[in-house]
């Protein structure tokens, strides 16, 4: 498998590709971007998991929202909770990861 069918693996199935959050973070072969696009797209697996269980629907053992959370802030370390979809899932909107304005 190539580096660029690895990558596009990552980006439709996180967890399929690495172990865990902090395996994203730590790959020499990922660039920052990729990384966080990643890292979101888990952050959106694992609260689709998270709402699923809730609902009755169990699932394997997965990586929890925290952790992902934890890993992306590692990257992007002001990240804005308050912009996230309105939904049940929530997720992080692309505007949550923008680096945080100076203050003159």
């Amino acid at each position: 498998m190539t580096q660029d069918e690895r990558i596009s693996r990552a980006l439709l199935d996180p967890a399929a590709e690495f172990e865990t959050p902090n395996d994203v973070l730590i790959s020499s072969s990922l660039s920052e971007a990729q990384k966080i696009e990643i890292l979101r797209r888990w952050e959106y697996d694992a609260s689709e998991i998270s709402v699923a269980e809730e609902e009755g629907m169990p699932h394997a053992k997965s990586v929890g929202i925290d952790q992902v959370l934890q890993a992306l802030q590692k990257l992007v370390p002001h990240i804005d909770a308050g912009h996230s979809p309105p939904t049940k899932q929530g997720g992080l909107d692309r505007r949550a990861l923008r680096e945080k304005p100076t203050e003159d």
